[in-house]
């Protein structure tokens, strides 16, 4: 056998195994992976508590709990709060948007800040999602989710 078949032999040997252990490979990926799901279209429904306000130093804070209930995850959630006078003119608002698709039970903790004027009367909140409306129900208690523990390396 000569240098060069060797070494044709060696390489076809080395690239059916690495073809092998690729594929093998791809099927564990494609089993560890979460299958996607098609978001909520139409009229979402969420649970939520009471909307907490508190003034704190120069902000109106609001905090609130909610919950998807639906089947689907929701994508594009936005829950917007809106402050008018005593006369009912618009003054100030501000806007809440979750980054990724709510997941069906997930539950989130939503924090609005407005800047603090003498002028805020009373609010009004609007729910929405990228593909349609939210539909919110209050209740009484929703478990807060547990703030993520970031570990630094020693």
């Amino acid at each position: 056998m000569t240098r060069s078949s060797l070494h044709a032999t060696v390489a076809v040997a080395v690239f059916s195994l690495l073809g092998a252990y690729t594929a093998h490979a791809g099927q564990a990926d494609k089993a560890a992976r979460p299958k996607l799901v098609a978001p909520m279209k139409g009229e979402a429904r969420v649970e939520i508590t009471k909307p907490d306000t508190k003034v704190t130093g120069q902000q109106v804070v609001t905090t609130m709990i909610l919950k998807n209930i639906e089947p689907k995850p929701i994508a594009g959630l936005k829950v917007e709060e809106h402050w008018y006078d005593r006369s009912g003119t618009p003054v100030s608002g501000t806007t809440y948007r979750h980054k990724m698709p709510l997941q069906p039970g997930e539950v989130i903790t939503i924090v609005l800040r407005t800047p603090r004027t003498p002028q805020l009367s009373r609010n009004q909140y609007t729910f929405g999602h990228s593909n349609g409306k939210i539909k919110q129900t209050v209740v009484r208690k929703l478990v807060a989710p547990k703030p993520e523990v970031v570990q630094t390396a020693k």
